[in-house]
């Protein structure tokens, strides 16, 4: 067993007020000391060090109840930038966030069909990156690394190789790097509900809690769990698969291959479906056919109502077997699919996760939606390698040094 160094601790502390600061709005040095539980003295000397590194600023002061004002302290917007992409079936979105994760740029680059293989979708992220960082060259002396938010199982194996297994798009087992051709960025993944999870965590409807459910409502359905604060991942990271929990014997086929999914009741393309057999929008186009679904039941169509209202208890379900799992305090609920239906049924399905799950975890959750709107999985992505730069394990370009 590796023994802790004098070098280890001054990391670690140095990495809990850096995190401190780029996770709240403005601090205070006595906030940050009571945060951390360290002694005033070292996060003086800490924060004087992330100062003379460019990443830390003092902007002012605010009153104290005795003696000298207290400097108030933000991260420097400029002092570092990452790339976060959110890997959809349909389209690459490809962002760069500075170091308050406010974002700087975004691009999209379609993808011609839900089949299309990791050849395209390396293409489309390779070019996507290249587009931004031409049309934003100040990035460059402080450009980071980037993060990707996936579909499907994201296993770093002990061999420190990342394996993506997207059985529901038909790919073959890749790894990361047959992903990242025509980049030189460190680059970190994860599948994409949990990115969306760690978002939420950070600044979303999930921060402060030590147990939420973050749940993924679009063509496919899927949730981070956090636990204990953290995002839970498994033996082997894929822990979440919750589209892919059975909900009937001999059900409808989901496109991972096997038969009475949840996905296969309340993902986009099921939903989609339904609408159409029932007299909707009938076409390829899944998150149009979805759109005039809700477009039309918020106008009183009675049809449009009942495939939303059957839509809102199978999911309401679905999250009551979460709660009756883990317990959470909160549930999020985000995606395309999942945002526009929350806000149309959220009352509804309140009643129905209460009236579904046990309860007493029933009345010890609440339900809100996602904060970040559909951006939220490359935010959750860039927070991919912010994490590693706060731990120490990825620097600054050495032009930026």
């Amino acid at each position: 067993m590796r023994t802790s160094t004098v070098s280890d601790l001054r990391q670690n502390n140095r990495a809990a007020v850096l995190r401190s600061i780029v996770s709240a709005v403005e601090a205070t040095r006595s906030g940050i000391a009571a945060q951390c539980d360290l002694s005033s003295g070292s996060v003086t000397n800490i924060v004087t060090d992330l100062i003379a590194e460019g990443l830390v600023r003092e902007f002012g002061s605010k009153p104290s109840s005795g003696g000298r004002p207290i400097a108030r302290l933000s991260v420097v917007p400029e002092g570092a930038y990452f790339v976060g992409a959110d890997v959809g079936e349909l389209g690459v979105t490809v962002e760069v966030f500075d170091l308050t994760m406010t974002r700087v740029d975004r691009v999209f680059r379609k993808l011609r069909t839900r089949s299309s293989g990791p050849r395209r979708v390396k293409a489309a992220v390779a070019d996507g990156v290249a587009a931004l960082r031409k049309a934003n060259p100040h990035i460059e002396r402080a450009l980071v690394g980037m993060g990707l938010g996936l579909p499907g199982i994201v296993d770093t194996g002990t061999d420190g190789v990342t394996r993506v297994y997207a059985q529901s798009l038909g790919w073959p087992m890749v790894t990361l790097d047959d992903l990242l051709a025509g980049t030189d960025l460190p680059t970190f993944a994860d599948n994409g509900a949990k990115t969306l999870a760690t978002a939420e965590l950070w600044y979303g409807s999930a921060q402060g809690a030590e147990h939420s459910i973050v749940a993924l409502l679009g063509r496919g359905i899927g949730v981070g769990v956090i636990s204990g604060g953290r995002v839970l991942r498994g033996a082997s990271s894929s822990a979440g698969e919750w589209g892919h929990t059975k909900v009937s014997f001999g059900g409808p086929t989901c496109s991972c291959g096997g038969r009475g999914c949840l996905e296969a009741y309340i993902g986009g393309v099921a939903v989609a479906q339904r609408w159409s057999a029932v007299g909707g929008r009938d076409g390829d186009d899944v998150e149009a056919t979805v759109s005039e679904l809700f477009a039309r039941a918020a106008d009183g169509d009675d049809t449009a109502n009942r495939v939303v209202d059957e839509t809102t208890e199978i999911l309401g379900l679905g999250l009551a077997n979460l709660v009756n799992l883990f317990n959470p305090e909160r549930i999020v609920v985000g995606g395309w699919l999942g945002l526009p239906l929350i806000d149309m049924r959220r009352r509804e399905l309140d009643v129905e996760i209460r009236r579904q799950a046990l309860s007493r975890p029933a009345e010890q959750v609440a339900l809100s939606s996602c904060r970040f709107g559909t951006d939220a999985v490359a935010l959750g992505a860039a927070l991919l390698p912010l994490e590693h730069f706060i731990a120490g394990t990825l620097e600054l370009p050495e032009s930026a040094a």
